[in-house]
């Protein structure tokens, strides 16, 4: 079956993510290793360090993954941005390294008018100059996007370029995350666009690239390129698009984190989660 769980705070520490993510009974857990709305967070100290891996031995199952900034726009045609944005990209790399985290969510960042290929290949570039200058062995997972304003990402197709004309292309791979998808306008919830979806899928990015998913339902309507995560099946995705992903043997394996609402007493991760697994069964398409 899938490892299904949550993104956790690290407020007051980042091995207190594990606490939280134990509390709502995760398998998988997303963090963010410093502050996403910062340009220069401190650099990680020795004890914390420790105090992550200690916490993380003792759930040595768990599979984690961070999100980087979202300051973050290696896409940008400005100069100060994109150099801000590779050297903060880098240190984001190096935390994960050091804390043994295998991936890093990105989002493939904003064209900022001046069109989807300019934005890629300069996304191309500048990714690869800071994977190159970090030094990491974290993957780095770019995210589907909604399509929001001058965004990349919201196609497939758009990922699937990315992938091919990296030059380190072994450290590259894919998150999914269902509401992005359904606001890009991919409909997965009947059999027929489920499938139709995931045929494209493979078509332009292959099974192979996919490491990570977020698992998200949508307030705003298909193909709305409103990005407005909604607790699972309480949005206009429901809940037979959560059960054709959970059931899909190519999934099989996959971590699947929430990003959804939530206070600080959890229960929201519980409830969706619960929601999640009651839905697990042995459908085939």
């Amino acid at each position: 079956m899938p490892y299904l769980g949550a993104h956790e705070s690290v407020n007051k520490g980042l091995h207190l993510a594990f606490e939280r993510i134990e509390q709502v009974g995760g398998e998988s857990l997303q963090i963010f290793t410093r502050n996403q709305r910062q340009w220069n967070p401190k650099p990680l100290s020795r004890p914390e360090i420790d105090r992550f891996l200690e916490a993380w031995s003792q759930h040595d199952k768990m599979i984690v993954a961070s999100h980087a900034s979202y300051l973050i726009n290696l896409a940008s045609g400005k100069n100060d941005l994109r150099y801000k944005s590779i050297a903060a990209f880098t240190e984001e790399l190096r935390r994960c390294h050091q804390l043994e985290i295998p991936y890093v969510v990105l989002h493939p960042g904003s064209h900022g008018g001046d069109g989807i290929e300019s934005g890629l290949e300069r996304f191309i570039s500048a990714l690869d100059e800071a994977v190159d200058q970090a030094e990491s062995k974290t993957m780095t997972l770019i995210e589907t996007t909604a399509g929001q304003g001058t965004g990349l990402g919201s196609s497939f197709a758009e990922l699937g370029y990315i992938l091919a004309h990296s030059k380190l292309h072994e450290k590259i791979g894919v998150c999914l995350d269902t509401c992005h998808i359904f606001a890009a306008g991919y409909d997965i919830r009947s059999v027929a666009g489920y499938q139709t979806t995931m045929k494209e899928f493979e078509r332009q990015i292959g099974f192979e690239n996919l490491k990570f998913l977020h698992l998200n339902d949508s307030k705003k309507e298909l193909g709305s390129r409103v990005d407005r995560h909604e607790h699972i099946g309480q949005g206009c995705i429901g809940l037979e698009g959560f059960r054709f992903i959970l059931n899909d043997s190519r999934f099989e394996h996959h971590p699947m984190t929430l990003e959804t609402p939530k206070g600080e007493d959890l229960k929201e991760d519980i409830e969706n989660l619960g929601r999640l697994r009651s839905l697990l069964d042995t459908s085939e398409f």
